[in-house]
């Protein structure tokens, strides 16, 4: 039988409550088998501005406020483990700025963490682009979202 894969969701100095944890697992799982991956462990980390600012300034060297900081944990080249820290913050500035509904903007960060340890960049415009392509090619396929 086929190992769950392992993802989890916490807390860190922020109120927020992630609906259907079941079906975004089921999403994420198929979603990246669908790029010839597997899931070895997730942690989401939902936290706010002031501790992705910290993780920014120690880890990247980086002095700016971001939505998400993906850790790259993996062992082997074809699994990805990670620990993906999110803005709940700036989730709401963006889906603010954009109109789209706070848990829209927070799937696309779910995903737009799994995209990232899988190998895809967004340091280009061709890069941006791609993953922009992915992130709603996996959206589309949330219809709960």
């Amino acid at each position: 039988m086929a190992e769950t894969p392992k993802i989890y969701f916490f807390l860190e100095e922020v109120s927020y409550s992630l609906k259907n944890k079941r079906k975004i697992r089921s999403w994420l799982n198929e979603s990246v088998e669908n790029e010839d991956f597997k899931i070895g462990v997730l942690n989401y980390i939902f936290t706010n501005d002031n501790v992705l600012l910290q993780l920014n300034k120690e880890y990247l060297r980086h002095s700016t406020l971001t939505d998400i900081i993906t850790f790259n944990m993996a062992e082997s080249e074809r699994e990805i483990s990670g620990d993906i820290y999110i803005s709940i913050d700036r989730a709401r500035e963006n889906a603010r700025e954009y109109k789209v509904a706070l848990s829209g903007e927070i799937h696309r960060l779910i995903i737009h963490g799994v995209l990232h340890l899988m190998g895809y960049k967004d340091k280009t415009l061709e890069e941006k682009e791609t993953m922009r392509d992915k992130e709603e090619f996996y959206l589309s396929l949330n219809p709960w979202v």
